[in-house]
């Protein structure tokens, strides 16, 4: 059943006010693990379910929507937007979201990537780095070298941009579908300090992986349900520029947002994707991936985006942001989004708590339902009037 209540804050404003707005409060999507496009099954951490876009994008785009994620991360939103007829369009200042996303919006046959794999001869005279012998085999992480070697000709096409974001994917994991030894959950990567301690206790050493073989798996598991007709659209856009800073995107011709942005001091997005920024050769300007620490901060950073979605939005366009919960669920940052939304013009619609009943995550980590955020998503609909 649907619980409809008000949410009431009395925090003080410009306008000494936040509206009450409506609340509903359901299981609004399922809980079931894959129950989404095969086309998304790629890790990346902190992600939202496919789901979550879906419900929105169903709700609010008309026929040939454009449908915007200003903090793309595997380009979740995108490709459903995709899925759904409309055009797409991401941002993200991690390189390494282009990477993961670009190749899924635009896909190879299968065809095409395995006469791809025969063709290429992997180099092996790059001088390897030690240390990580303990998370591979020395000769697949001769392979991986090559892998790195072979990514950077000039020679680059979408085909071999699939085979990128593919062996990106599957460099460390807890199976043996990963090029490496057992270790964390795909969506991030441990130090070498952490692995060595795995390894010791595990009693485990790094057996040798075929990383064509495993690209070529992972790709028939991403490409094995049929894709709608016309899936690709020339119009998708693709950016990495800051968030509240995109003049590649025009004035008022956005429909819908979709997106979750940075979580306050718990997700260290570069540190948690070293590995894969290794293997990309990404390089990034220390500080320039936001890791916010305080609330004030957060909310100076959410204004500034703000005010840049409204400008893009088209008029009774909307925002679906969505924050989780944080601090062991003390925190809840709805109330700061409809702050820092209403210094920038836009107007709290609704706040959407999406209450599931059971999930994978949280019976991993032994968390009762709906505790610790790891059972519900709280989503703020803004929108510009």
């Amino acid at each position: 059943m649907v619980k409809i209540e008000l949410f009431e804050n009395n925090r003080s404003t410009p306008d000494n006010m936040l509206p009450n707005i409506p609340t509903e409060i359901d299981e609004l999507w399922t809980s079931k693990q894959r129950a989404c496009h095969a086309i998304h099954e790629i890790s990346y951490r902190a992600c939202y379910k496919p789901q979550l876009p879906a419900y929105f994008i169903q709700k609010y785009c008309k026929s040939q929507s454009v449908v915007y994620d200003p903090f793309m991360g595997r380009g979740t939103t995108l490709i459903e937007a995709q899925l759904h007829g409309h055009t797409a369009i991401g941002n993200d200042i991690n390189p390494l979201s282009k990477i993961l996303t670009s190749p899924r919006l635009n896909p190879p046959t299968l065809i095409d990537i395995k006469e791809r794999l025969s063709t290429i001869e992997l180099p092996d005279d790059a001088k390897i780095d030690p240390d990580l012998l303990v998370f591979f085999h020395k000769d697949t992480l001769r392979e991986i070298y090559g892998w790195r070697t072979y990514f950077h000709r000039e020679e680059f096409d979408f085909v071999d941009a699939w085979l990128q974001m593919v062996a990106c994917s599957r460099l460390t994991g807890h199976s043996s579908g990963f090029f490496s030894v057992f270790t964390l959950p795909p969506n991030l990567a441990t130090s070498v300090a952490s692995q060595r301690k795995i390894n010791d206790k595990r009693n485990q050493k790094p057996e040798y992986r075929d990383t064509k073989a495993l690209i070529y798996r992972k790709s028939k598991q991403l490409l094995r349900q049929q894709l709608p007709h016309r899936f690709w659209r020339a119009d998708a856009v693709l950016l990495t520029q800051s968030a509240d800073y995109t003049p590649e995107i025009p004035d008022e011709s956005v429909d819908l947002v979709v997106t979750s942005p940075p979580f306050l001091d718990i997700v260290n997005y570069e540190q948690d994707n070293w590995l894969r920024m290794w293997f990309c050769d990404i390089e990034i300007e220390p500080g320039r991936i936001w890791q916010i620490k305080s609330l004030k901060e957060w909310i100076i950073r959410m204004t500034d985006v703000f005010v840049e979605l409204k400008r893009i939005l088209k008029s009774n366009g909307r925002i679906a942001f969505e924050v989780g919960e944080i601090h062991k669920g003390t925190l809840n940052l709805e109330e700061s989004v409809a702050t820092a939304a209403l210094e920038a013009g836009l107007m709290p619609e609704e706040l959407v708590i999406n209450e599931q009943k059971f999930t994978k995550t949280a019976n991993c980590w032994g968390v009762d339902n709906n505790k610790k955020g790891t059972n519900s998503n709280r989503i703020v609909i803004l929108k510009k009037n």
